[in-house]
């Protein structure tokens, strides 16, 4: 199984340059600032939960942006009402990453619900037009993630557990995450 920093390498490389990112809190924001930090990118600092909501704000506020959210299984659950009110004003420019490890990893690895949830089926009902789920993820499905203008998706990818011991916190002030961020969309 593909750990989530692989799969997060990946499909930062195949984003254009001018494409938003918004990062839930915790390991993934981390990994993606480890990684590739870019003005393009908004770490979810403190705020666990609320990725889907600030980035289908962005989304439908920045119509010819892609906005790709990076989002956690605990995250996403923590806040899925989120998902229905995404589905409901669905935003052509959002593409949704849900990687699913089955734990709160960030807060001490603790279980989630996500392996009894259908989290594409809840996805599916509230509206999203394309909706995948990637159990045993490679590279060559990243073929089948398409990042584009044309509808509003969602994709499951399951990862494996990893040690995340030497993955540095995001040094930026929030302040500086925001006027960073703001610079590519204003």
């Amino acid at each position: 199984m593909i750990t989530r920093n692989e799969a997060i390498k990946l499909i930062m490389n195949k984003l254009e340059d001018d494409d938003l990112v918004i990062s839930t809190t915790g390991m993934i924001s981390r990994e993606i600032y480890s990684y590739k930090d870019r003005k393009a990118n908004f770490y979810m600092i403190g705020s666990m939960g609320l990725a889907t909501s600030f980035a289908t704000g962005i989304a439908i506020s920045n119509p010819k942006n892609n906005v790709v959210i990076f989002d956690g299984d605990g995250s996403l659950l923590m806040n899925l009402g989120s998902v229905a009110c995404t589905g409901y004003y669905s935003p052509k420019n959002l593409t949704h990453i849900v990687l699913d490890n089955y734990s709160y990893q960030s807060t001490g690895s603790q279980s989630s619900i996500s392996k009894d949830i259908d989290i594409c089926r809840i996805a599916s009902a509230s509206g999203y037009e394309l909706v995948k789920d990637f159990p045993q993820f490679q590279e060559r499905d990243l073929d089948e993630i398409n990042i584009s203008i044309n509808n509003l998706s969602l994709y499951r990818i399951h990862v494996s557990m990893e040690d995340t011991h030497d993955i540095s916190r995001v040094s930026h002030l929030p302040v500086e995450i925001t006027n960073n961020f703001k610079s590519k969309i204003l």
